[in-house]
């Protein structure tokens, strides 16, 4: 406990001085102040708490900032209630160090941010970035399209319904567990892959109720019997034999089982494709046209309507070649009246269109087109390819039916 005296006394010498006068060094009070005022003058200065200094901190270029650069920068300090900020606008005065320092962040931390060197110059207006900008998230995938069903039709095989589909033929191969030796057949119900699912645009938006088998009788398992020699003895092939029954060639037969004997077909077609391929070939013979020229209508009555004479299609098309009122082929009857649509397919001269629309004969060189080109120059389908599959299907039901 300091006495009173001592603190009056240090009180009277305090008040000597000068407001103006510089404070001396403790020498100086040594030696002009009488020894008593000194140590008193002494105790006050030794018992006064000790200020804390702020750390240092280094500036962009290393210095330290002055007090001016200090108070600009703890001005922009955000409440801690507050969602801290994450740019800052340089002030005048402002450094890299003195931001960093007001928002609790490293000085490398903010320089990396920005793009900035020790060495780098900051302009009043300069936003800062003081949080890095989150990445945007990538967009969630979106689910893969369910798979959907497909029922066989007489006379498809599976590269036309891949290529009608918008689908690989591997693709659908593999959805379905088949390789390109499998046996499909009518009614038989497949997946198609989710992925590119539109029908073409020239192709019916869903496929018809598939033709019932027509069946000759049914036969009874005999011990020895194979489907082999079961095709063979009732005029069939073995694959539409094992079709009307739902088999493969891996199912196995046992003797007392009943199975179906399936009418006898066409080089793969059904009556009603048979009857309407055939009269196809009779116009074209009786027009002139070549072998070619048949096999590529018959492809594109099968990629348009499975050679059936449908009454409903895509938008307004209709019958074998799938052809539209709206576009000049005809009313809807006529373009349903197989004989006149076939020779408004083969166009020419005779064409019973006239101008109205392009046949095959109407376009230069289709002789030398591709069969695919050729077929898609009257079609112009939104899947040109498809016609091409069936070229070698073409030939055999000309064969088959001339």
């Amino acid at each position: 406990m300091r006495s009173p005296h001592a603190f009056a006394t240090a009180r009277a010498a305090a008040h000597t001085l000068a407001p103006a006068s510089r404070p001396r060094s403790a020498t100086s009070f040594a030696k002009n102040w009488p020894a008593a005022v000194a140590g008193s003058v002494a105790l006050l200065l030794a018992s006064a708490p000790a200020a804390h200094a702020a750390e240092p901190q280094r500036g962009a270029a290393g210095m330290q900032p002055t007090a001016q650069q200090g108070r600009s920068a703890a001005t922009h300090v955000a409440p801690a209630s507050v969602t801290p900020p994450t740019t800052h606008v340089v002030q005048p005065g402002d450094t890299i160090s003195a931001i960093a320092a007001a928002h609790g962040l490293r000085v490398a931390e903010v320089l990396a941010l920005n793009g900035l060197s020790w060495s780098s110059v900051i302009q009043p207006g300069q936003t800062i970035q003081l949080a890095a900008t989150p990445a945007a998230a990538p967009p969630a995938a979106a689910p893969p399209a369910p798979a959907a069903a497909y029922t066989i039709a007489a006379g498809d095989t599976m590269s036309a319904i891949a290529s009608r589909h918008g689908v690989a033929t591997d693709a659908l191969l593999a959805a379905n567990g088949m390789d390109r030796s499998s046996i499909i057949y009518p009614g038989q119900s497949i997946a198609l892959p989710g992925a590119g699912m539109e029908l073409a645009a020239s192709v019916a938006p869903a496929a018809p109720a598939p033709t019932p088998v027509v069946t000759a009788g049914s036969y009874q398992i005999a011990a020895g019997d194979t489907m082999t020699g079961v095709a063979g003895t009732h005029g069939v092939s073995l694959d539409a034999l094992l079709a009307a029954n739902g088999m493969d060639r891996s199912s196995i037969i046992y003797p007392g089982q009943s199975i179906a004997i399936p009418a006898a077909t066409t080089a793969g077609l059904d009556a009603e494709q048979a009857d309407n391929a055939r009269t196809i070939i009779r116009i074209g013979r009786e027009l002139g046209i070549s072998d070619r020229g048949i096999a590529i209508a018959l492809a594109t009555g099968m990629v348009e309507s499975w050679l059936r004479n449908l009454d409903w299609g895509d938008r307004d098309s209709l019958g074998v070649f799938q052809q539209r009122p709206s576009q000049g082929w005809g009313t809807a009857e006529q373009v349903r009246d197989l004989d006149r649509a076939t020779r408004v397919f083969f166009g020419g001269a005779g064409d019973p269109n006239g101008d109205a629309s392009r046949g095959l004969r109407d376009i230069a060189g289709w002789e030398s087109l591709g069969f695919s080109d050729a077929a898609q120059a009257v079609q112009v389908s939104a899947y040109p390819e498809r016609y091409g599959e069936w070229e070698d299907e073409a030939y055999a039901w000309l064969a088959a039916l001339d």
